[in-house]
């Protein structure tokens, strides 16, 4: 993973149930293990259950704020891992939806992976962005005005995306990369990519 520094960085990782357990576990221990803080944020207090596979239950996990509690401006950089269920309470609740808008509207670097981009279409900041995505999550991108590519681990001016936990290796270490590096000139609506 190189010889990244995250000390002092304050890592926002956002997610409901049915978050991917190891698409929530890894990228959090890669950015602590480069000095990073963590806070899971969540739809409500208490404890998110976490799942294996979409379908097998995994571990819960300790909610640490309400999203709807907190503003961009507390954080240095945001991960939003996958599972189907999870995106999908995510983008279902406005406070969730208004945190990440906002989030990008910093140029802070976002890593998310799998089906994490349905959040990002229904907030509205993926146009003009290359991303990629788990496949069944392509075409709500490309209908939101993003363009989606096959590759194990993209970064757009700070958006890094990846498509399944096979790729969590080469994601972990671009976000490590890329929170590292900071924030981005935060570009016009279509802008080209820069990758």
């Amino acid at each position: 993973m190189g010889q990244q520094n995250l000390t002092g960085r304050r890592v926002a990782v956002l997610a409901a149930d049915g978050v991917e357990q190891v698409e929530l576990v890894q990228p959090r221990s890669a950015v602590e293990d480069a000095g990073a803080s963590t806070v899971l944020l969540s739809l409500k207090p208490g404890q998110i259950q976490a799942m294996n596979h979409d379908v097998e239950k995994g571990d819960t996990f300790d909610v640490d704020r309400v999203v709807g509690e907190c503003s961009p401006d507390e954080f240095d950089a945001l991960i939003l891992p996958g599972g189907t269920t999870n995106p999908d309470k995510l983008r279902q609740d406005e406070s969730a939806v208004a945190f990440v808008r906002n989030f990008f509207a910093t140029g802070k670097p976002v890593g998310v992976i799998c089906h994490g981009p349905w959040t990002l279409v229904e907030a509205d900041v993926v146009r003009g962005r290359t991303l990629t995505a788990y496949p069944s999550v392509r075409t709500d991108i490309r209908n939101a005005g993003g363009n989606v590519v096959d590759e194990e681990v993209v970064n757009d001016r700070g958006l890094v995306s990846s498509r399944n936990p096979g790729d969590l290796p080469a994601f972990c270490a671009k976000i490590v990369e890329e929170f590292a590096e900071g924030k981005h000139p935060v570009h016009p609506e279509g802008a080209t990519a820069s990758r």
